[in-house]
């Protein structure tokens, strides 16, 4: 008996494969989500459409119950045709969709290897502003949110202020937290200031657009180019491209990119080229204005990781900090949902609210709780702490429901959170259980919570209280892994 089918879906994902990859993308997917779950898969072929590679197959659900027939057509965006059964769950639909932008991830992880990446933003001179590059491993080590380097460094300067005011200046021990708290107040409320000198390059209304350039090449001639030309040889021929193109009022093209790097010794086809221009600060002036708050400064910060952060006390003196990774790997839409999570931590003042809970438990754990301190050790100061970041998951998970709210597109951020954490999903799928990352020191809920969550909205407008929605779905998530 044949299981009707439903409505056919449609969906793009927005990727920086170049056209010489897409076979290679397609036999990626084969080897590696295919072939280790081919009983899961029936009618798997290759064909030409239009000229474009497609890979299809069907995916079958278990029991035979129900199943999906899936194109994907090798194109940039990558086009993706899924036509279920009508006893296909919604759910395992989205896991289906979900599993195919990971695969599609992982390749791309893997192109990134034997990649070059240029990239220049410009004054409203056509001059190429310098960027800086001493701070960029304090950059990726917020990015890749290991939290431990910057507890122990806190530790160090909290040792060191207390050496000082108290075997230097002689301060009363009892008045040396409340010092500490000021101190730090004092960094919260100029952390624009502080985080704006960590950035490459500002964006401004003058200084808008983000050029990139991408290079792809094969693993030999990525290596030989390596061994062949030091890092100043790469930057005069980054200073070629733009000599050739941008310094004189033009585009980034093609023709300009493989002119330069022939002068060097080296024949790139144009086919492993990709350019990409972006009007940065007019995608965060779109997100300020929904949410009726002044364009906060924006600083770039040049490294490969895909991620944004927020700070600042008050929306007047915020700043959002954004990488080049986060411009290469999403498309304009998912950057903008991106952008307007920032924005919510902004607006709420979330970095006031976070310093005034982590400095109100240092203070009682100080002056009350000692004797807790004291008899539970390390235990107590574990439990403190994951208190707070259980707390901060829901500022976050605030700022998922603003975005969606704002954006009226859930699912384009939940695209956009697959992508920046894809690792971080596969990671929490093979874990027996999530609690370690409901409980970890980590201001984020887990990716694939908030994944499913936002893909669960159907009408954000419907959503009336974000915060407390948050608060419960977040112990909803916590109870769960339990």
């Amino acid at each position: 008996m044949e299981i009707a089918r439903s409505e056919p879906l449609f969906f793009l994902i927005q990727t920086e494969i170049t056209p010489n990859r897409f076979g290679d993308l397609l036999d990626f997917i084969y080897r590696k989500y295919i072939l280790p779950l081919h009983h899961n898969f029936t009618n798997v072929r290759r064909l030409i459409v239009d000229g474009k590679e497609v890979l299809a197959f069907t995916f079958i659900g278990p029991n035979a119950s129900w199943y999906v027939d899936v194109e994907i057509t090798a194109s940039n965006p990558i086009g993706v045709k899924m036509i279920p059964s009508s006893t296909a769950p919604h759910d395992s639909l989205n896991r289906l969709r979900e599993n195919l932008m990971i695969i599609i991830q992982m390749f791309e992880d893997e192109m990134r290897r034997t990649t070059l990446y240029f990239v220049w933003v410009l004054d409203q001179n056509n001059v190429a502003m310098k960027g800086s590059t001493q701070k960029r491993k304090i950059i990726h080590q917020i990015f890749t949110g290991n939290m431990l380097l910057f507890f122990l460094i806190f530790l160090i300067f909290s040792y060191g202020m207390f050496f000082a005011l108290i075997e230097i200046f002689r301060m009363p021990i009892q008045y040396f937290p409340f010092t500490l708290v000021i101190v730090q107040l004092f960094m919260v409320l100029f952390s624009h200031k502080i985080v704006q000198q960590m950035g490459d390059w500002p964006i401004t209304k003058q200084s808008s657009h983000v050029h990139i350039l991408q290079c792809n090449f094969s693993r030999r001639e990525f290596d030989e180019i390596l061994r062949r030309y030091p890092e100043k040889t790469m930057l005069n021929i980054k200073k070629r491209i733009y000599d050739k193109s941008l310094r004189l009022g033009r585009s980034l093209d093609v023709k300009a990119v493989k002119e330069a790097f022939y002068e060097y010794g080296v024949d790139i086809n144009p086919e492993n080229i990709r350019v990409k221009r972006i009007n940065v600060y007019r995608i965060v002036e779109e997100a300020a204005r929904r949410f009726r708050i002044p364009v906060p400064k924006i600083m770039l910060s040049n490294i490969i990781v895909p991620n944004a952060a927020a700070t600042g006390p008050s929306p007047r003196f915020g700043l959002i900090l954004i990488t080049t990774g986060l411009l290469i790997q999403l498309s304009r839409e998912e950057i903008l949902s991106v952008i307007s999570h920032e924005l919510s931590h902004i607006k709420r003042r979330d970095p006031i609210a976070l310093f005034a809970l982590s400095s109100l438990e240092y203070l009682l754990r100080v002056y009350l709780f000692w004797y807790y301190v004291y008899f539970f050790g390390l235990f107590y100061l574990f439990f403190a702490l994951g208190l707070i970041y259980f707390i901060a998951k829901f500022f976050e998970s605030r700022a998922d429901l603003d975005s969606a709210i704002i954006t009226g597109r859930p699912q384009i951020l939940a695209d956009a959170l697959i992508k920046i954490g894809h690792r971080r999903i596969r990671l929490e799928r093979i874990l027996p259980s999530s609690i370690g990352s409901w409980l970890g020191w980590n201001p984020h809920p887990p990716v694939s919570f908030r994944v499913e969550r936002l893909e669960k909205i159907r009408d954000p407008n419907e959503i009336r209280h974000p915060f407390l929605k948050s608060i419960k779905d977040c112990i909803n998530g916590l109870l769960e892994s339990l």
